[in-house]
């Protein structure tokens, strides 16, 4: 793929999951779940892999945090999220796989995660019970999302790299 192509796209990636944390998002405890940004992973790992999946998903949490729309714990939870989700597709094959992954990943993992995260970085002394249910359900939700729109566009020859 074209250099320019790809940076394009992850640029578009990365405006539509900013623009679409001020849209779409809902508390959850002491975080703040941004399901937009699970559905942009599943999208980024479905079309151009897992490199540029993590990319996306921190610069995402980079300008959320910037522009005061997000907290800290968007990095942890998208961008281990959008690794599992562009690996398990690039090993399996099935856009399904990517929906696990996504789930999995930030749902999961990045919960556990955002404990250490959280009580280094935000002075936030919470067990990992505190992140599980809303990471869960933000991540569930956005990749389902995600895996709607990828399933409904034609991916072979959109956007693929090596």
């Amino acid at each position: 793929m074209n250099r320019t192509l790809l940076l394009t796209t992850m640029a578009v990636f990365v405006a539509i999951g900013t623009i679409g944390a001020q849209l779409l998002w809902f508390p959850t405890g002491v975080a703040r779940a941004y399901p937009v940004q699970h559905a942009v992973n599943v999208m980024a790992a479905v079309m151009l892999g897992p490199g540029p999946a993590v990319a996306i998903a921190f610069m995402i949490g980079l300008l959320r945090n910037l522009l005061g729309l997000g907290t800290l714990l968007a990095f942890p939870g998208g961008m281990v999220g959008a690794f599992l989700a562009g690996y398990l597709y690039r090993k399996v094959g099935k856009k399904g796989w990517a929906v696990i992954g996504e789930s999995v990943g930030s749902g999961i993992i990045g919960a556990l995660f955002a404990v250490p995260f959280a009580r280094i970085l935000m002075g936030t002394s919470v067990g990992a019970l505190a992140f599980l249910p809303g990471f869960l359900v933000s991540s569930i939700t956005g990749a389902f999302i995600g895996w709607f729109i990828v399933s409904r566009v034609k991916t072979k020859n959109l956007v693929r790299i090596n």
